[in-house]
Parts: structure tokens; sequence; C-alpha cells
């Protein structure tokens, strides 16, 4: 038996189907975006900061994308903030 026969029926991965929700994707990027505008030093440890640099342009891929670009701009700017604020 391989591994493969393990997770999958008939020896073939089967495709995963994923409602987005994309007004929970904007509460939940919404929610990140206000906690760094409000913070006067990063408001997460590194690497949760390294992990939230990568994940938030990935979640606005879920909006409108003058939505999503606005968004990724605005958090992109915040971040750029808390880092320039660690380092004076």
């Amino acid at each position: 038996m391989s591994q493969l026969d393990l997770f999958s029926k008939g020896g073939r991965a089967q495709p995963v189907s994923e409602e987005v929700d994309p007004a929970e994707v904007r509460r939940e990027l919404l929610a990140m975006l206000e906690q760094a505008r409000a913070a006067a030093v990063m408001p997460w440890p590194e690497e949760r900061a390294r992990i939230n640099e990568v994940i938030f342009p990935q979640m606005a891929n879920w909006l409108p994308e003058t939505e999503a670009a606005e968004l990724r701009a605005a958090f992109a700017a915040e971040v750029e903030r808390l880092k320039r604020a660690a380092a004076a």
C-alpha cells in the first residue's frame, strides 16, 4: 500500500473546494490593519509579523482588485512605519 492509498480513494487526490466569504476576509484584514495602525511598535512577535506580511496580500486576493490594492498598500505602509519605529 502506498502513502497515496492511505489518504485518497482510487489513488487520486480529491480537489478541495472551499467557499470564501469576502466579507469575512475583509473583516480579518481590516482588524489586522487597525491593529497595526493603533500600535506605536510592532504589535506582533517577529515570526507572526513575518507571517502577516505574507498572508495579508494573499488574503486580499479574495476581494475586488481596487479594494485589495488599497488594503495591501495601507498595510505595507503601516508595517514599514512600525519597522522604522523599531529601528529608531
